[in-house]
């Protein structure tokens, strides 16, 4: 089913930067103004530069902005900044890290290039919907600069380890580089170029499907760059460049893969004492209050009792207007009160569904349009952060009643269930932690190039 090729990267020159922890960046879409410009100082060859950060303002995708990464990406390479690989690889990637609760990891994956396949065939399966005008902006990057920046992460099955135990058999003893990014996690990059590793290691994904965990937007942007150069050039042949897309691949089985939950601040738009907050939650889940401590024991504790809850749908609230924190485990059958059709039980039983059309609609009358519209919910996957930031809200004053609802996180196996059946889960249902880092390997587009 899937379509796998080394490549031949392009990578910094470790003898035109010392450091490159410098010049790599977070992928596109979670840089703001403010850490942009943090980028910047770093250092003048960041990646910024080139993979350019989202904007929100249409007044800002002029030719200019792609042209001007164009010009710097192609004078990087005549300074010799960027220099490509002699031989095609397979990147083994390997990044250690902590979770918020101080457990340490290590995920193991591997960068490849991905043959495209529209989502209808199924070898490549999303479990997001995506939007053209957040596509349109990458395709021009793309197109103008001619290489793909930053690496779409998707999950692969795998459960006796065939394809790690390939690469690690067959990587050299040295990386090509390692960075530790702004959260303290270590990303380490080695070259896989054995000729028979990288042969097996095909073979074996061509019995497999694919499935995106982060980066549909990107994903969908190689669908469109494809299109776009069958119209040019009349035909694109399957092992043409624009036939493949760069992905860090995952095994869902690895032990290093991290799914973090994302919190939600919902700011109810009235006054609301806890009492009669929980009273309408009490319709649909039994409420428990948890006390006897500071408001970050309170959170550490029922963070706790929903990671040992065996299954059952569970949410913390915090109420940081009256310092007060509880468990809601949801009832048998409170689904059925749920004014959202969600026909298919493999969405059904997601928290953030549940959380969506029973809690914030049915229960407290918030539809997702005002939601919406009004910006009634912000997303955290720090708790420490999302606690601060409900707290600051609180003492701000004002009409709206910040409240904090934690969630457990979703689970690899929903991801996978979703996606098999062709479904979508809401906004911001999972968080794969950490992102993979833009910059340590780039996949230049050459159109002679036969892969």
């Amino acid at each position: 089913m899937a379509r796998i090729a080394p490549f031949r990267g392009l990578r910094y020159n470790p003898e035109r930067i010392a450091n490159l922890e410098e010049v790599v960046s977070p992928p596109y879409d979670v840089i703001d103004e403010p850490s942009r410009q943090a980028l910047l100082g770093k250092n003048p060859y960041n990646m910024v530069n080139l993979d350019l950060a989202k904007s929100v303002d249409a007044g800002n995708l002029s030719d200019e902005r792609y042209q001007t990464a164009r010009q710097t990406f192609d004078l990087w390479r005549r300074q010799g900044v960027l220099l490509q690989d002699s031989e095609p690889a397979i990147y083994l990637y390997h990044t250690e890290y902590r979770v918020p609760s101080g457990k340490r990891f290590v995920r193991r994956g591997l960068v490849a290039l991905v043959g495209l396949a529209e989502f209808s065939e199924g070898v490549v399966k999303p479990h997001e919907k995506t939007f053209r005008g957040v596509t349109s902006d990458r395709l021009r990057l793309i197109d103008a600069c001619q290489a793909q920046f930053s690496p779409i992460f998707s999950l692969y099955s795998d459960p006796a380890g065939q394809v790690l135990a390939l690469l690690e058999a067959a990587r050299p003893a040295a990386p090509l580089g390692s960075v530790c990014d702004q959260d303290g996690c270590r990303h380490t990059l080695w070259a896989v170029t054995e000729a028979r590793a990288v042969a097996e290691v095909r073979r074996l994904f061509a019995a497999k499907a694919l499935y995106i965990a982060d980066g549909h937007h990107r994903y969908t942007t190689a669908l469109q760059l494809r299109e776009l150069m069958r119209g040019r050039l009349g035909a694109v042949a399957p092992d043409s460049p624009y036939d493949f897309t760069m992905m860090y691949l995952c095994g869902m089985e690895d032990e290093g893969l991290t799914v973090l939950p994302t919190h939600r601040l919902v700011r109810l738009p009235d006054r609301c004492p806890v009492q009669e907050l929980a009273g309408r939650l009490a319709e649909g889940f039994v409420v428990e209050e948890i006390s006897g401590g500071s408001r970050e024991l309170l959170v550490s504790e029922v963070l706790g009792r929903m990671d040992e809850g065996g299954g059952e749908t569970m949410f913390g609230l915090y109420h940081p207007g009256e310092d007060r924190c509880f468990l809601l485990t949801m009832r048998p059958g409170a689904m059925s009160l749920a004014t959202a059709s969600r026909p298919s039980e493999a969405l059904r039983t997601l928290d953030v569904v549940v959380l969506s059309d029973l809690v914030l609609e049915r229960l407290l009358g918030l539809s997702h349009q005002r939601c919406e519209e009004e910006s009634l919910i912000h997303y955290f996957p720090d708790p420490d952060e999302a606690l601060d930031q409900a707290v600051k809200e609180t003492l701000a004053g004002g009409d709206r009643t910040p409240v904090l609802f934690l969630m457990n996180p979703t689970r690899v196996s929903q991801v996978r269930q979703v996606a098999d059946e062709g479904l979508v889960m809401p906004h911001k249902s999972t968080y794969f932690y950490p992102k993979a880092l833009t910059g340590l390997v780039i996949n230049p587009l050459l159109p002679e190039q036969q892969l």
